[in-house]
């Protein structure tokens, strides 16, 4: 559309973004102690203490905050990690009212990546990476006034919209795509969604009505979705019109993603990121009129990004990305090695990815139940706050929130102990007694002290039929299948937690 402004789209996608960052930080502070805490499961100073230990002796010391760009080398205690957090909120807010946005989006940036370095698994989930890649492209977006302006500010840079735009199809088309290129049957036969509402991570009730609706209205619905996320994306760069529809297509379905499954932060990012695909025109319906005509005024003289630092900012971002997302579904391209050597480069900073959620379907689902005895004959289950425990409690809604340990378990029923060598460490510190650790979990069967050992059962869980709710109130049907991890103790109660195995 010649002339389409997007004054309005820029102010409502910086104030999306702002509530997600919010929520992000949110949520991590409330739970950061007892996950890379000083008690908690993946302390955070140990890793940072080994992480220059190591670097020093390799005599790359003057490298480690390359390799490892995190706040976190300044301190890693639990009063600097909640210090982080709190500050990530404050400026969440700031941006929120529109306080400094440019500046503060950079801030916000940085502090999260040195969250998301030190919390390895913990902070190793995809849109953590697209709140980054997203986040640092916001900055480019971003007017450079440090209040809002009531005379008007530049226009935002349209090399960084189509940046955000470009994130926008790399992240919807792959998730699209990977699906097929994974060669998954359930996916290709479009049975996938009979399974998905029961095994993904976090089900609501929603989702245990979605999983008793028949199969050819499921094998619909797989269809459908393969058209919105390998369609929609493709008209992000047809005409005005089409790249509306677009937006509405994959708006809606992130909507009905969230409506049946708890993905945190995710479908709100997602949503602000198609905001991208508007123009002022589209939003003036929703806008009053002095709002319109105010964030509409330009001033030549407004502080903005200068081009000539943009565009080989964006051209840089712009083929990196292209290689990552390229690589993804064509890894034996032989690209040349500068540019091989620059994909490395950005790596650490975890904001060019790519994206593909659920590549594979995961048709049942194991469930890891830990245990804790005083005496190795009676057994005791800890309960989590939202992931399936007890079958007769209710899947729980929880989005935007993201309960970090209970998804970690999802992902660790699908491996062994071995995979996930942070699970021995949740262990260790229930057999500890961890306040920060046991603060993470809704239910402790040993509230005076600790148990003496720790065991992890398999179950394999499914939804129960309207029947079988109807008849004795139980969510879930479960089905033992064995250990997970054998029955653990402390050698030592008043040492350093030396683990041994109870026979």
């Amino acid at each position: 559309m010649p002339g389409a402004t997007h004054h309005l789209v820029r102010w409502l996608f910086l104030r999306s973004l702002g509530v997600v960052y919010l929520v992000a930080f949110a949520s991590l502070a409330t739970q950061v102690s007892g996950l890379i805490g000083r008690r908690g499961i993946l302390p955070a100073a140990e890793f940072m203490q080994a992480a220059g230990a190591h670097f020093d002796a390799r005599g790359v010391g003057a490298m480690r905050v390359a390799a490892l760009p995190t706040l976190c080398w300044l301190s890693a205690s639990d009063g600097f990690l909640r210090g982080l957090c709190v500050a990530g909120v404050v400026m969440a807010a700031a941006v929120v009212i529109g306080i400094a946005p440019a500046p503060l989006l950079g801030l916000l940036w940085l502090v999260y990546l040195s969250l998301v370095v030190v919390g390895r698994d913990f902070l190793a989930f995809q849109w953590d990476a697209l709140l980054l890649e997203t986040g640092l492209l916001a900055i480019l977006f971003a007017p450079l006034q440090p209040l809002p302006a009531r005379s008007g500010e530049a226009p935002p840079s349209r090399l960084a919209l189509w940046l955000l735009r470009w994130l926008t199809f790399r992240l919807m088309f792959g998730s699209g795509a990977v699906k097929l290129a994974s060669g998954d049957p359930s996916w290709r036969n479009l049975t996938a969604l009979t399974y998905h509402y029961q095994t993904q991570p976090l089900p609501n009730r929603v989702a245990w009505l979605a999983q008793q609706l028949p199969a050819w209205f499921q094998r619909a619905s797989c269809a459908a979705m393969f058209t919105v996320e390998i369609g929609a994306p493709l008209l992000i760069f047809a005409p005005r019109r089409w790249r509306l529809a677009g937006c509405a297509a994959m708006v809606s379905l992130q909507v009905l993603i969230a409506a049946t499954g708890n993905y945190c932060f995710f479908n709100l990012l997602a949503c602000t990121l198609c905001l991208t695909l508007l123009d002022d025109a589209a939003l003036a319906w929703a806008v009053p009129a002095a709002w319109r005509e105010r964030l509409a005024r330009i001033r030549s003289g407004a502080p903005g990004w200068s081009p000539w630092l943009l565009a080989p900012v964006a051209a840089l971002l712009f083929l990196v990305t292209s290689v990552e997302f390229t690589s993804r579904f064509l890894p034996e391209l032989p690209w040349p090695r500068p540019l091989t050597a620059l994909c490395r480069a950005a790596e650490p900073f975890r904001s060019t990815n790519s994206y593909g959620l659920f590549a594979v379907m995961t048709t049942t689902r194991p469930e890891i139940v830990v245990e804790g005895s005083d005496d190795g004959r009676t057994w005791r289950a800890y309960e989590f706050r939202y992931k399936p425990g007890d079958v007769r409690r209710a899947p729980r809604e929880v989005a935007p929130f993201q309960p970090r340990l209970d998804w970690q378990m999802w992902f660790a029923a699908l491996g062994t102990p071995s995979d996930n060598p942070w699970f021995v460490g949740l262990c260790v510190r229930l057999l500890e007694g961890s306040p920060e650790v046991l603060a993470l979990l809704g239910r402790n069967p040993f509230p005076a002290a600790p148990p003496r050992v720790v065991r992890a059962r398999l179950y394999d869980y499914r939804f129960s039929t309207l029947a079988e709710l109807r008849a004795d109130g139980a969510w879930w049907r479960r089905e033992l299948l064995g250990d997970y991890l054998p029955a653990i103790s402390l050698r030592d109660r008043g040492g350093a937690g030396e683990l041994g195995t109870s026979d």
